[in-house]
């Protein structure tokens, strides 16, 4: 499906400009063209702007890890998660190499690793930190509950 996504929107743009030349001659085609165009633009600007805000954020760092998975499912596109996490992903798997590893960690050490196949996301998984134990030997807690 994904190889056959890219030429049918190039597809579908070309037979829009035919059928609006076709039916309204140059100013429908005109017309056509400058919607596409505009289309384009939008798509532009949005990536542009997912891009600035993660800029401004170090790569691989998100505010919740545990909000991250939450949010995430199959089939989100790596800008949409970038654009949720307002950060660029640290990237662990080669270059080239599909299916492409992103690791995005919070300030707690959890962190979320996605797995994706042609820029989809294919897979995710998140990974806690073991509740350490305090000197004392206990698990913790603090030792507010009901008296024995």
């Amino acid at each position: 499906m994904q190889k056959l996504q890219k030429p049918f929107v190039i597809l579908a743009a070309g037979v829009l400009l035919y059928l609006a030349h076709r039916a309204y001659g140059w100013p429908g085609l005109a017309a056509a063209g400058g919607g596409l165009m505009m289309w384009l633009l939008l798509h532009v600007t949005r990536l542009m702007t997912v891009l600035k805000r993660a800029a401004n954020q170090p790569i691989g760092h998100v505010g919740s890890a545990v909000m991250l998975n939450a949010r995430l499912r199959p089939g989100l596109t790596l800008m949409h998660v970038t654009a949720q996490t307002r950060s660029l992903g640290q990237k662990l798997s080669a270059e080239g190499v599909e299916p492409e590893v992103y690791r995005w960690t919070d300030n707690g050490d959890s962190s979320v690793t996605a797995e994706f196949q042609v820029g989809k996301l294919l897979r995710w998984k998140l990974d806690r930190p073991a509740p350490e134990e305090s000197r004392d030997g206990t698990d913790g807690s603090s030792g507010h509950g009901t008296a024995p």
